[in-house]
């Protein structure tokens, strides 16, 4: 079995400091295999922010696979947005933009979706695609094979589909050539997971996709912050995600679901007995197009 934690939307410069510790020893219990962080490390690029993030990133287990998000791209300074979009970035996370851990379970690979002409949307080119194809041929047949970006290339049915990362359709059938099974994103601020399958019509594929919400900021949009834990063993996947409870300030499970390849599709078990079908707070606001 491998672990991976997955967090997203951290967004220092505005995070509840009430979370950073209990989530700290929270991954650490859970003994991940490998931390991934699906981009939006700050909420307006700055130095500071990077800084904080890198110091907190540092109390994390190792190995991490980080990508950055449209917040990670300078809004207000026009020149360095454009110019030097992840400067800072580089400087204080990580130089490499399509990192990747791999041994004889999982390879997890890294896209970095977030580019300087938009506010927030996300893209991908044919050329990282190829490149993360390129990589993916290297991997032996048996291994389980996950893409982490920050835009999702999926989403629960009351979004817009604007927030879909552009050129997905081009991604998704490079993706079923070289048999990604799972795909982790961020950016909604919203938890979701389901296979590919209603999206992309492509014969005899599809992919398991879950989405993050943000694990520590300040803007929940309606669902309280929280993170997945995902167990891979061979043909089954589960998916944990764990939610803030101000009862207890810790995080705790919410909510698990069970999901088994056939093939080259993923399929849903269903959750596990006694589970909550979502995590919300206890006023939910539901999910709308994403404004940054």
């Amino acid at each position: 079995m491998r672990i991976i934690v997955h967090l997203s939307d951290i967004h220092f410069g505005r995070v509840d400091e009430r979370l950073l510790a209990p989530l700290r020893a929270t991954v650490e219990a859970v003994q991940p295999h490998v931390v991934v962080v699906s981009g939006d490390l700050t909420q307006r690029a700055r130095s500071e922010q990077f800084k904080q993030a890198r110091a907190w990133l540092d109390t994390l287990p190792q190995p991490q696979i980080v990508v950055p998000g449209n917040h990670d791209i300078p809004l207000y300074n026009v020149a360095a947005r454009f110019l030097a979009p992840l400067t800072k970035y580089r400087r204080y996370i990580t130089p490499n933009l399509a990192p990747e851990y791999v041994d004889e379970e999982i390879a997890v690979m890294g896209l970095n979706t977030a580019r300087s002409l938009t506010i927030k949307d996300g893209r991908v080119n044919r050329e990282q695609v190829e490149r993360l194809q390129e990589r993916m041929a290297k991997v032996a047949a048996n291994v389980t094979r996950v893409v982490v970006t920050h835009h999702p290339f999926d989403l629960p049915e009351s979004f817009n589909e604007d927030d879909l990362v552009d050129r997905a359709p081009m991604a998704m059938e490079a993706f079923s050539k070289c048999g990604v099974d799972l795909l982790l994103a961020g950016h909604l601020h919203a938890s979701h997971s389901g296979n590919s399958a209603r999206r992309y019509k492509i014969a005899g594929y599809s992919a398991l996709v879950v989405q993050a919400g943000t694990a520590t900021s300040t803007r929940g949009r309606g669902e309280t912050n929280s993170f997945n834990v995902l167990r891979i063993e061979g043909d089954e996947i589960q998916v944990e995600r764990y939610g803030w409870k101000d009862e207890t300030a810790a995080f705790e499970v919410a909510t698990i679901e069970i999901f088994r390849r056939d093939g080259n599709t993923w399929q849903p078990l269903g959750t596990a007995p006694d589970m909550p079908e979502a995590i919300t707070s206890d006023e939910t606001v539901a999910p709308q197009t994403v404004s940054g």
